[in-house]
């Protein structure tokens, strides 16, 4: 599946950057979480942005999903808070 979306900064304890997954992808996720996840609900995917490929898990969040965005995909695609990140997403196992 292939979205574009905000990046985000979460300001918690363990502060991180993410891009929200929209709810019409969120909905066929959750339907599919049940064959991939390995608790709390996070499912194992495989993400592009631009040139940069990594793997990673995605966190439920208010019935929708969220994509963490590490710190070298971010330096490597130069990225940063508010920009508007295409993303590509496949579920791993």
């Amino acid at each position: 599946m292939q979205f574009t979306g905000p990046l985000w900064y979460w300001r918690g304890p363990a502060p991180w950057y993410f891009v929200t997954v929209p709810a019409e992808h969120s909905v066929d996720l959750r339907a599919a979480a049940a064959l991939v996840t390995y608790g709390w609900g996070m499912i194992p995917v495989r993400v592009t942005i631009g040139a940069t490929v990594y793997t990673t898990s995605l966190f439920p969040r208010e019935d929708l999903y969220v994509v963490p965005v590490k710190a070298g995909v971010r330096a490597a695609e130069r990225l940063h808070e508010g920009d508007n990140v295409t993303l590509t997403l496949e579920l791993r196992r």
